[in-house]
């Protein structure tokens, strides 16, 4: 693996946060220090929220209940995947998933050791779009991969479910990347179709998705017209349910401008200069992740169709956007690449791309 990593971070940047935060969601740790804020398997979110109920009211606790506490679904991803690997199926997840044997975890993960030692070539580098005022930073990283699986998800808290996060660095040195971005946030809701590292956890199709197959090849696809077994036997690895598509069959996608993704509480329109993070393919095994800081006196962000610009110069022939705002995080190793939120600190997130 090949890495070079520039400097960041302005040492003193502003923090507007009065400005619309397009993505932002309910942040526990939002009054915590910048010292890194470590959150364990062990500890539920719903043990210590429940425990207020009573004091609170209906609209309150819907709130808690629906964007903070943690509702676990599968408690070991990796025992999960690995069983799943085991017996060679990418069945949807189902409430007893964690019985999964202990062997045939023990079995499955040798074989993905294996499969994912990494000869991955890793380049990363530091642009500027755009000048004065409006000028931003932003982080490439050219991936090249030697087969797709180099190229993972991993869940927050090795848990799949809502509301359970963890900074995006803190994920990264738990599975060991080298390289790692913030994922879509899936977290966060309950529609969408994911599956990750071949394994399918949601079926529920709502909105434009990114589908990354074994050939190592990425396409933007509709979530509606199709479903999680269908994509798992149209050999699917990865998919992404956030959006908008960026670049699709090698050109910017008219129209993102008016998009919105979420127009549930807590959301509104992704429009304007904001962080970002977004993947393209170039072509098969060969990925292309954008970070952009924003939010910032020395980084504007940007908007979506500058967004799609900049992948589109750096020739992806397919490019979607992932969660953004206070989310957008690129990590190299140790080190955070990037200035989230135009704080420098990183915000809880539910998932992230990852290679070893």
């Amino acid at each position: 693996m090949t890495s070079s990593t520039p400097p960041h971070a302005p040492s003193t940047p502003a923090d507007p946060r009065g400005a619309a935060d397009a993505m932002d969601r309910a942040d526990p740790d939002a009054t915590a220090p910048r010292a890194r804020r470590r959150r364990f398997p062990g500890r539920r979110t719903t043990a210590v929220v429940a425990g207020g109920v009573l004091a609170l009211g209906v609209p309150t606790f819907w709130a808690l209940d629906r964007f903070v506490i943690e509702h676990v679904e599968i408690a070991s991803v990796s025992d999960y995947e690995a069983a799943l690997a085991a017996d060679g199926t990418g069945a949807l997840a189902t409430d007893n998933a964690s019985a999964a044997s202990a062997a045939a975890a023990s079995e499955a993960s040798a074989v993905d050791a294996d499969a994912t030692a990494s000869d991955a070539q890793i380049t990363i580098t530091e642009h500027t779009y755009g000048t004065g005022e409006d000028a931003a930073t932003y982080y490439v990283a050219d991936v090249v991969l030697d087969d797709v699986t180099q190229l993972r998800s991993a869940f927050a808290q090795d848990a799949f479910g809502l509301n359970i996060i963890d900074e995006p660095s803190d994920i990264a040195a738990t599975v060991g990347a080298a390289f790692a971005v913030n994922g879509d946030y899936y977290g966060f809701r309950e529609t969408g179709i994911v599956i990750r590292n071949g394994v399918a956890y949601r079926d529920q199709g709502a909105r434009q998705g990114a589908v990354i197959y074994a050939d190592g090849t990425m396409e933007i696809y509709d979530e509606t017209t199709t479903t999680a077994q269908e994509l798992l036997d149209a050999g699917a690895w990865q998919t992404l349910s956030f959006g908008p598509a960026l670049v699709d069959d090698g050109a910017v996608v008219e129209g993102i401008d008016q998009v919105e993704i979420d127009t549930n509480f807590g959301n509104h329109s992704i429009q304007g200069d904001q962080p970002r993070t977004a993947i393209g393919m170039i072509s098969a095994n060969h990925y292309v992740f954008v970070v952009v800081d924003g939010r910032s006196d020395t980084s504007a962000g940007v908007t979506l169709p500058e967004l799609a610009a900049i992948m589109a110069s750096l020739g992806a022939t397919e490019a979607y956007n992932l969660d953004g705002g206070g989310s957008s995080t690129m990590v190299s190793g140790e080190d955070v690449v990037n200035w989230p939120g135009g704080s420098g600190r990183e915000r809880g997130t539910s998932d992230i791309l990852w290679v070893g």
